[in-house]
């Protein structure tokens, strides 16, 4: 589909549901101090949706560093296997099909949903894998039937999420990727699964396709490697996939970040880096300032 049929649609449906625009889940005003369900510990079995795209790939390192076992989920067993090693346990499935995804749901303890694709037409769109089946569909799909007993959804989501009916973000959600992200958000809040939500700038850094995990790990996102966090859909700018993946990978560590929305940009700077208690200062500072909106 071109641009220019994108666009026709979008100026067709330019008069949003205002209701969901407004819409701000209650989960999201609750302070930090709320009864948890838990957090993840060293040795706890983590699914990786999306685990061998650009962040995914960085989740499943940064997990496996820290002691975790992980699950790969992933369509195509091959390149994973040529992306991991024997690291993770590769799992095959879709999560737009149910039956495909069950067995990998056994077991776990939380789940990294990496899910995505373009916001604009690319060959990554073949094959019905554009926003709506990707950002809805699949991940609507893997949340509904995720067992309730997991300690934490962790969701990439992206900013603009709340903004796609105005500048520029409503460019970029010419395909409907922000709408469709957002819809995600929305059933994850509703759910009654323990959940964080990152919503990053747009992304930076790889998509590191042809490095071992060991590579990975020693990446770097050059002088941009602090981070600035909101607990608004206030920010624009880039984010490092290194650091939106060690965020999630913190953030689903941290008792005080679940049920928590927050998003991310890359700053200049030296940043956290794998430090877990400078991330938690970060963490502290982003819920204060939700407890004064």
């Amino acid at each position: 589909m071109s641009l220019s049929m994108l666009a026709q649609q979008h100026l067709r449906s330019v008069h949003l549901d205002t209701k969901r625009q407004r819409f701000v889940a209650r989960s999201h005003r609750q302070v930090c101090t709320k009864t948890l369900a838990g957090r993840l510990e060293s040795g706890d079995t983590v699914l990786v949706a999306g685990a061998t795209g650009g962040v995914g790939q960085l989740v499943t390192a940064s997990l496996l560093e820290k002691g975790f076992k992980v699950k790969a989920l992933c369509r195509d067993s091959q390149k994973a296997k040529q992306l991991f090693g024997s690291g993770p346990e590769i799992v095959t499935g879709d999560c737009r099909d149910v039956a495909s995804i069950k067995p990998a749901l056994a077991g776990i303890n939380a789940i990294a949903c990496c899910l995505g694709t373009t916001a604009f037409p690319s060959a990554r769109w073949k094959g019905k894998n554009g926003p709506e089946q990707t950002d809805w569909v699949a991940t609507s799909t893997l949340i509904r039937n995720t067992p309730k007993s997991v300690k934490r959804f962790g969701l990439i989501s992206s900013i603009g999420v709340e903004r796609y009916g105005s500048l520029p973000f409503n460019i970029l959600n010419l395909g409907g990727v922000l709408k469709f992200k957002r819809q995600s958000e929305e059933l994850l809040q509703q759910s009654s699964l323990p959940f964080t939500i990152l919503r990053p700038g747009r992304l930076t850094d790889g998509p590191y396709t042809s490095y071992d995990l060991n590579t990975l790990l020693k990446a770097t996102s050059g002088s941009r490697k602090d981070i600035q966090l909101s607990p608004r859909d206030d920010q624009q700018g880039e984010a490092s996939r290194i650091a939106v993946a060690e965020a999630l990978v913190q953030a689903m560590m941290a008792s005080s970040m679940e049920s928590q929305v927050f998003s991310l940009c890359s700053t200049e700077g030296s940043g956290p880096g794998q430090d877990a208690s400078k991330w938690q200062a970060l963490f502290d500072r982003c819920c204060r300032r939700q407890q004064t909106k």
